[in-house]
């Protein structure tokens, strides 16, 4: 394996992204679904070209980019529309996941955001799991803060797993109660572990 899997995952407002974000200045490979999306999504880009291919060129901006405004609406009221987007969608993004792999090189820690890694039983992707855990009315305080309405915010934490769920399917757990330098000197720590990992990975 060229470089060590390692699934990033958290509830709503753990600081699942926060600390991707701190893997990242740490020297770690980072990134998401999202992102690969996005990038798919790009002018010229694969997925571009699959999304005028099933729902014709208006779906996109006069650059060529899908037009997720437009997109967005007609797929999602529509469940065949959208299993036929995830179905064109999705192995894309897993070509553009095994090319990160395979260009990080030898002993590298790549990491993937995935909020219901824990949900979607994805556990078997990854060589290492990291959540990001907090206590559920601190998580609901900060959702609220960063303008979620609260009940809003309540129900999706209730649609999530729990957090004794998310702990059991990962190797290492950073706890988010304290301030930013506390939680970056759990990251190193927990970076640490990786990267001993990565190495015995490599070394096998």
């Amino acid at each position: 394996m060229a470089a060590l899997r390692v699934g990033l995952t958290g509830g709503i407002a753990s600081g699942k992204s926060t600390v991707g974000a701190m893997l990242a200045e740490l020297g770690c490979v980072v990134t998401d679904a999202d992102a690969l999306v996005a990038d798919l999504y790009r002018p010229g880009q694969p997925g571009a070209r699959a999304v005028a291919d099933l729902f014709g060129p208006e779906m996109l901006k006069a650059d060529g980019s899908v037009d997720k405004e437009a997109l967005g609406p007609a797929v999602f009221a529509d469940p065949a529309s959208r299993k036929c987007l995830e179905q064109a969608i999705h192995p894309l993004v897993g070509q553009r996941y095994v090319e990160i792999l395979e260009s990080a090189g030898e002993g590298a820690v790549v990491v993937f955001e995935v909020p219901l890694l824990a949900e979607t039983g994805g556990r078997g992707r990854y060589d290492a799991v990291v959540t990001v855990e907090a206590p559920a009315d601190l998580r609901l305080d900060r959702a609220v803060e960063r303008g979620l309405d609260r009940d809003q915010a309540a129900a999706r934490m209730e649609a999530q797993a729990r957090s004794e769920d998310r702990r059991a399917a990962a190797d290492f757990v950073i706890e988010n109660t304290g301030s930013l330098e506390e939680l970056r000197a759990r990251v190193r720590a927990v970076l640490a572990g990786l990267r001993e990992r990565a190495g015995t990975q490599a070394a096998g």
